[in-house]
């Protein structure tokens, strides 16, 4: 069961005398922002060497190695450590190869050829070939509870034809292929593995020991394929939920990199000679409050309003976020998207629309459960929405729920809940898990056949002007009729010890791709 409290305006805010307070224990003074850290250069040659410590936020006492089950951070870092993915998303935001080494669409993108790596070998020794590419991707296809099915679900069949190549059949043309093979759960295994527990891969890093809402330890596994990258000797990365505490981890040198900082703390990490931050713009979670579309009284369409409408975003950007975050419109489409509807009229803070849709509605009861293990400031923005609301006349009650277990107790199953949404490499992919009407993720229930529509014309069309004019139109159906509240697009903020170079801003996921540990290396 999970512990719940009732949450009011007395609990508004973490009090920055507070966080002042653990800086002032550490010795560090408050200073003008400076830089958010430095980037490795160009010129900087990786060495090799050190144990590499990590605190993060972003896991629970639940979490596997079993890729299929993931849902957070902390078991995909770990999990990019031992494994390597089939495709990898470049700094460009760009499909590369990685264990699927190059590939080519046949007319109409329903028939793939894709080339295995040769020469790349498990820890076990066994050499990768075709068998466990098709192996791997099967456990993400018919009967499984794998989130990645949703994303392979038109295969429709993958053939050997070599020991290094295979083929893909799809029901239906897809150009964004071998960006779905990207997906966080899909990463290159042996043939028949089948105890996760005792992971196979062919990462920088073997596993040493694995506890569960506590820490995970690897170590270096010897002759890393990849130039450059798996520098460490080891790393040991720390479960730390609480932001403060992630802070001070970070600042007393007790580890080397932190996730997910609080933007009320970056000016206090800025000040401090020993520490850096790396700021991705723009692509970071979409922070957002999901309704359930087929679940009263958030089935109602002017409930739905209401709630679009009470909620002051800029207010929360700027309070909580202190402005590392762009206003959020709805949809979870990133504004840095080429294909982000740039026409959808903002939705604004508008009390009087607010309580005119409520009272329409029947004005229901409401209630909002929050946790920071769904994402750092939720329980704050929740306090700020309930304030805004009652300028509505509208009682929110906001219930705060614990952060273990939250994305398997909480998360899908209750009506009116906190859920940030990562970046993904393609548009159809963040459509398409998030709001088809059959996707798994589909954390408001709405199923719309006319946007499954859009979604799936739009995977085999070439014509850039057609795509912007689908993609448009799908994300205006979502704004006005969806159950999502996205009020925010954050930045990502991570945080790094100067001694640690290599690491730069991301596309996709923060801590550089959730690869830091393959990426990075001690500078001195």
């Amino acid at each position: 069961m999970t512990h719940k409290s009732r949450l009011d305006a007395s609990d508004l805010i973490v009090d920055r005398r507070e966080l002042m307070k653990g800086a002032a224990v550490l010795g560090l003074g408050f200073g003008a922002f400076g830089v958010l850290g430095r980037p490795a250069r160009a010129a900087d040659a990786p060495k090799k060497g050190g144990t590499f410590r990590i605190g993060m936020e972003g896991g629970s006492a639940s979490d596997s190695l079993d890729p299929r089950t993931f849902a957070d951070s902390i078991p995909e870092s770990v999990a990019y450590q031992i494994y390597n993915g089939l495709v990898e998303i470049g700094e460009d935001g760009k499909a590369k190869g990685e264990l699927l080494e190059s590939w080519e669409a046949k007319p109409g993108a329903v028939d793939w050829i894709f080339n295995v790596r040769k020469d790349i070998t498990f820890h076990s020794g066994k050499t990768l070939d075709a068998d466990d590419i098709i192996y791997s991707l099967n456990l993400h296809r018919g009967d499984t509870k794998s989130a990645a099915k949703d994303v392979l679900s038109d295969v429709k069949d993958i053939k050997k034809l070599s020991p290094t190549q295979i083929q893909i059949t799809l029901a239906r043309g897809n150009v964004n292929l071998p960006y779905n093979l990207s997906d966080f759960h899909i990463y290159g295994v042996p043939n028949g593995l089948t105890d996760f527990l005792k992971p196979d891969g062919t990462g920088a890093y073997t596993l040493v020991s694995f506890e569960p809402g506590v820490r995970a330890v690897t170590k270096n596994s010897g002759n890393y394929w990849k130039e450059g990258r798996g520098n460490f000797d080891g790393v040991e990365l720390q479960y730390i939920p609480d932001t403060t505490a992630r802070m001070q981890a970070l600042l007393a040198g007790q580890v080397d990199a932190i996730n997910r900082i609080d933007a009320k703390t970056v000016d206090i990490i800025s000040a401090s000679p020993d520490a850096q931050i790396v700021r991705t713009k723009g692509t970071g979670n979409r922070y957002c409050f999901a309704a359930l579309c087929d679940t009263a009284p958030y089935d109602n369409i002017d409930l739905r309003w209401a709630l679009k409408y009470g909620i002051d975003r800029k207010k929360i950007v700027d309070t909580v976020y202190m402005g590392y975050a762009t206003v959020g419109n709805d949809t979870t489409v990133s504004p840095m998207n080429r294909f982000f509807n740039k026409d959808l009229p903002q939705t604004p803070y508008d009390p009087e629309k607010a309580a005119f849709h409520y009272k329409k509605a029947g004005s229901p009861k409401l209630e909002l459960k929050v946790s920071e293990g769904a994402f750092s400031g939720a329980t704050d923005a929740g306090v700020l929405y309930q304030e805004a609301m009652k300028q509505a006349g509208i009682d929110l009650t906001v219930t705060r729920v614990s952060g273990d277990g939250y994305w398997s107790n909480v998360w899908l199953k209750v009506p009116f809940c906190a859920v940030a949404w990562e970046d993904r490499p393609a548009v159809d992919m963040q459509l398409s898990q998030t709001y088809l009407s059959d996707a798994a993720w589909n954390d408001t229930h709405w199923k719309r056949p006319e946007f499954d529509k859009l979604v799936i014309a739009a995977r085999t069309e070439d014509n850039e002007t057609k795509l912007h004019e689908i993609y448009n139109e799908a994300q205006k159906m979502i704004h006005d009729d969806g159950g999502m509240i996205c009020y925010a697009v954050g930045d990502y903020l991570d945080g790094y010890s100067k001694k640690i170079a290599g690491v730069a801003p991301h596309p996709r996921f923060d801590m550089c791709d959730l690869r830091v540990a393959e990426k990075a290396w001690f500078a001195a």
